[in-house]
């Protein structure tokens, strides 16, 4: 079972506290259901060694090491990369953990190295929406946030997640296997809120955008990243059915369209702050994400252009906030 209780605690004293008293009995209950594979995963977690750095670096990476004098010896290191690697595939990275490199799918490193120096994150309390397996979670703790909750519904990034917790087990960040949601409205007790990678598979992304603002505090922050394309004000892109071969990508607007949406959805101070073109180096398959990748989803003739003839994927990122 996961214990909630440090979260309870934490939250106490805040506009979050009466939501934080039924979240135990909230993640028994999607645990009792769970996923055919969950017992699997479990496995893997009780099988990582224990282990508790003395090294922890959050702020320029995710590494967690020994002294030089106490390295881990070769047994435990391959015990640690089985049982890491019975967490398979991982998406979004890269850890350092005692000797171990998970080279995920994602150089998410990079994303955050475009996105962080725009932020202060000193003292927040921060919501990350589909966090996925919480790498942004530990950088957002290191660039000085007070605590950090995430919620993704998807179990192999929870079970992901705790895999990490299992050595970092006092710092003030945890994983909740809900959706958005799952959350009750006018929340309005989180300084910041993330959501990266959400927004174009959202039917209705105004709709997305209201749920956001309503887990704000007044005056506080959103940071949205999204796919986008080029063009005006007036400029939306709708796939007629996959793009780069996801399934469930309904809308991907231009820059000034999307700032547009979050000024109708009611933010102010609304400001692009990053728009990078996704290349072959930032994700692609490794070892440790053996299916198909970027690559394969690109025209091999034209990468810019997907393999349905779309523009290949760019994303933005853009900071509001709630007046």
């Amino acid at each position: 079972m996961i214990d909630l209780a440090p979260l309870v605690r934490r939250l106490a004293g805040t506009p979050l506290a009466e939501w934080a008293n039924g979240l135990q009995a909230q993640l028994d209950a999607k645990m009792d259901k769970s996923h055919g594979d969950l017992e699997r995963w479990q496995g893997a977690l009780d099988a990582l060694p224990l282990l508790t750095p003395t090294r922890i670096d959050l702020a320029e990476s995710f590494t967690l090491a020994l002294d030089n004098d106490c390295d881990c010896d070769a047994d435990t290191v391959a015990q640690l990369r089985t049982a890491l690697m019975g967490l398979s595939p991982w998406r979004k990275g890269p850890f350092d953990v005692f000797g171990v490199h998970i080279d995920t799918e994602w150089r998410s490193d990079w994303k955050w190295s475009r996105v962080s120096p725009h932020l202060n994150l000193q003292g927040k309390r921060v919501l990350d929406i589909g966090c996925g397996n919480g790498y942004y979670q530990w950088r957002m703790l290191g660039a000085g946030a007070d605590s950090v909750i995430g919620v993704d519904p998807n179990w192999l990034f929870f079970c992901q997640f705790q895999a990490m917790q299992r050595f970092l087990p006092d710092l003030p960040a945890w994983h909740l296997p809900f959706t958005l949601e799952d959350l009750p409205a006018n929340l309005e007790g989180f300084d910041t809120v993330f959501s990266m990678g959400v927004l174009y598979h959202r039917r209705s992304p105004i709709d997305h955008l209201l749920a956001l603002k309503d887990c704000l505090v007044k005056g506080g922050e959103l940071v949205l990243e999204t796919l986008v394309v080029e063009g005006d004000v007036q400029q939306v892109l709708v796939p007629e059915d996959r793009y780069a071969q996801m399934r469930n990508v309904w809308f991907l607007p231009s820059v000034p369209a999307l700032e547009l949406w979050l000024r109708r959805a009611g933010f102010v101070d609304v400001h692009c702050v990053d728009v990078s073109t996704t290349t072959v180096e930032e994700q692609r398959g490794t070892e440790w994400m053996r299916f198909n990748s970027l690559s394969d989803y690109l025209d091999p003739a034209d990468h810019s252009r997907t393999v349905e003839g779309l523009p290949a994927p760019m994303r933005a990122v853009i900071v509001a906030r709630k007046p």
